[in-house]
């Protein structure tokens, strides 16, 4: 059953990333908003968390554990990333924000917790790479690890784009959540750390090396003051933080936390501002908080929510991980052949061009006259067509690319 709940979140996610591609996620929204799935989506976000810091690690210490195939607790790994991917394309629309509800605290929470772990890295100089697994590392548990680390690692830079996309939300938040973020978690000084070491950079071998869309590549000098996506969304996330009145009212601008906003300055260059106007208004508003002492916040008696999921799941199997980590063993994680077999067709159909064409929002059009189309290149399944005339006119065309992917 959670395999086939893992399918259709899958689904939902190439069915998002398809829509917002071309514009047309509304439709995605509106049926997550009205059947109240965000917070079910949470949920399941943080329980995943939980068994990867509970039950993963005992799975590894297993002596007695050799699996077939790793594949299934891979399966288990991904569930989180697909989540996350799932949240940080929808959160973009206000209404998600809100129909999150009383679980929005528990998805701060859980940003916040990935942030801590992204600055922790950088701040010790780690910098994760990406692990080539071969045939022989998938019925090794302690290989998976390695890719778990680097998962971590994307997954943490998911979580910063759906937290600057609730920052973005910041007027209409609940008051226990603006708390959460700005007093109980510090999130401006956490996305400060993130500015000053910016984890998705490094240098290797003299070259400057940065992390876009999943790879690590080498910037070529000219593109060096190049700002990028993850370096757009922190400053956009501080300046939704710092430059709303209702959270400047709530946050404590003590002198711990003044000296750290005040190291931004440094990095509000000239080059940085053309790229983003913006940031002129935090760069005012830096000077002026460099020689002024603010309020302190006011201080109301609030009865404040606090987040339920993880503390729940945590109480509700306290002293049973090692039980439940060997009982997932014996019913989950040990498959017969025909069980894994079974598994990697479903995945195999999951993942095929059928199923992306399905999940498309708009339909196929012919690579010649552009009308609707129903036919397709029957060897390399990359073209599509309208008519057979309209294929053997393309042909000529087609041939060279065709060959190469058949």
């Amino acid at each position: 059953r959670w395999l086939r709940q893992h399918e259709c979140v899958e689904k939902l996610n190439m069915h998002a990333i398809l829509s917002a591609s071309v514009g047309q996620e509304q439709l995605l929204t509106e049926l997550l908003v009205t059947y109240a799935k965000i917070p079910v989506l949470i949920g399941e976000l943080i329980s995943v968390e939980i068994w990867k810091h509970k039950i993963f690690p005992v799975l590894c210490r297993l002596e007695d554990f050799k699996p077939r195939s790793t594949f299934p607790i891979y399966v288990v790994l991904h569930h989180e990333a697909s989540i996350i991917n799932l949240l940080e394309t929808v959160f973009f629309y206000k209404e998600i924000c809100e129909s999150a509800e009383d679980s929005i605290l528990d998805l701060i929470d859980y940003c916040h917790r990935k942030l801590t772990l992204l600055a922790a890295r950088s701040t010790n100089g780690q910098t994760v790479t990406p692990v080539a697994l071969h045939p022989e590392d998938l019925a090794r548990p302690s290989s998976m690890q390695k890719q778990a680390e680097t998962m971590e690692f994307e997954i943490s830079l998911k979580a910063l784009s759906v937290l600057r996309f609730i920052t973005d939300q910041v007027e209409s938040l609940p008051l226990s959540a603006l708390t959460r973020m700005l007093n109980t978690h510090n999130l401006p000084c956490l996305l400060v750390e993130l500015v000053e070491h910016c984890p998705w950079s490094c240098r290797e071998a003299g070259k400057l090396k940065k992390f876009e869309n999943g790879v690590w590549h080498v910037v070529p000098p000219e593109d060096q003051v190049k700002m990028t996506k993850l370096d757009g969304q922190v400053w956009l996330a501080l300046l939704n933080l710092l430059l709303s009145p209702k959270c400047q009212r709530k946050y404590r601008f003590d002198s711990f936390n003044k000296s750290q906003l005040l190291k931004l300055r440094a990095f509000l260059t000239d080059i940085l501002i053309d790229q983003l106007p913006n940031l002129v208004e935090m760069q005012r508003f830096l000077s002026h908080l460099a020689v002024t002492e603010p309020a302190p916040p006011k201080k109301d008696l609030v009865l404040e929510q606090v987040p339920v999921i993880w503390d729940h799941i945590l109480k509700k199997n306290v002293g049973k991980w090692e039980a439940i980590t060997k009982h997932q063993v014996k019913c989950v994680f040990s498959p017969t052949e025909e069980e894994l077999k079974l598994q990697a067709h479903r995945w195999a159909q999951t993942y095929s061009l059928d199923m992306m064409e399905a999940l498309a929002p708009d339909k196929p059009r012919c690579s010649v006259c552009g009308a609707e189309a129903a036919k397709r290149c029957s060897r390399c399944r990359n073209e599509w067509y309208c008519t057979r005339e309209c294929q053997v006119q393309h042909w000529q065309k087609h041939k060279a690319a065709c060959n190469l992917m058949a």
